[in-house]
């Protein structure tokens, strides 16, 4: 059976379209995933985080102010992107499905979300391109719901993961890997348990061997209850916002490593989408759908 696959048409929010935010990539990759079969008994459609769930992780106040499109101007500036309606119902939505993939990678092993990987967010503001952390968020549902006890987040996305880093810094159950470029955003970085700074051009070859190198010890020292993955494809080569020199086949090689490290060692792992930025959605998209391709030939 092919792991589910998380979607939500609220994934694609109403943003101008000259935005440098490629907002249609989720309605590219949902088609996409769709015609090469990747989830032939259709979507899995979460339900969006409600405002309990989304305050285990973030202050109260500012998930009221989001929900209420009552934002500040000046953390709607540092989050990029027009706090209106859809922009906050995909939000939500895209929490919602992390949840949910969490929830489905417990009972089945591995289940993926076409978005979520929004690690910028911070435990009181969002920022960029980033409202809710929806992977801190699925974590702090499950440790109260008691499901879970410890988590590993492994986020490969190319700027360094920032806000779930800020969000579980005094948290010893939850252990945080950020692997990223060194110089890329943000300008001021926060202490994950372990980050791993590359070097402007980093290649396949590199990039790998650095991830190779951390992730299977800390699998065994840690053995989390589940593993949270950002598959960001953002350290692409043509990435307009990269700087690493990542190909397709790196990427590709990149997703497989981590989900057969995490699976074969029989720990459930829920993988988001993260980042990856162009004009044309259309390679982006495809590079993202090499997570769910890695995923169903793990299963396969």
């Amino acid at each position: 059976m092919l792991p589910p696959i998380v979607h939500h048409p609220a994934y694609t929010a109403e943003i101008p379209a000259d935005h440098r935010f490629p907002m249609q990539k989720y309605r590219r990759l949902a088609e996409i995933v769709r015609a090469d079969g990747l989830a032939p008994a259709g979507f899995v459609v979460p339900e969006p985080a409600t405002a309990a769930q989304l305050s285990l992780a973030h202050d109260r106040s500012y998930v009221e102010a989001v929900l209420s499109l009552a934002v500040p101007p000046a953390i709607e500036r540092e989050i990029g992107l027009p706090m209106n309606e859809t922009v906050v119902r995909r939000a939500a939505a895209a929490t919602g499905g992390t949840i949910l993939a969490a929830r489905l990678a417990l009972a089945h092993g591995l289940a993926c979300n076409t978005a979520g990987g929004s690690h910028h967010a911070r435990s009181e503001q969002g920022a960029g391109f980033c409202t809710f952390n929806d992977v801190a968020v699925a974590i702090r549902v499950l440790m109260a719901e008691g499901i879970i006890g410890t988590a590993l987040v492994v986020d490969c996305d190319v700027h360094q993961g920032d806000g779930t880093a800020e969000i579980f810094a005094e948290d010893a159950t939850v252990t945080t890997l950020s692997l990223h470029g060194e110089k890329n955003y943000p300008v001021r970085k926060r202490q994950s348990t372990i980050d791993i700074g590359l070097a402007d051009r980093t290649d396949d070859r590199a990039y790998l061997a650095a991830l190779d190198g951390i992730l299977a010890p800390l699998l065994d020292r840690t053995h989390p209850d589940i593993v949270f993955y950002n598959a960001g494809v953002d350290p692409h080569e043509e990435d307009r916002l990269g700087r690493l020199s990542l190909t397709d086949a790196g990427l590709a090689a990149r997703d497989r490593l981590v989900i057969e490290a995490v699976r074969s060692r029989g720990i459930p792992l829920a993988g988001v989408i993260g980042g990856g930025y162009s004009a044309d959605v259309e390679p982006i998209a495809r590079r993202h759908a090499l997570l769910h391709r890695a995923a169903a030939a793990f299963a396969g």
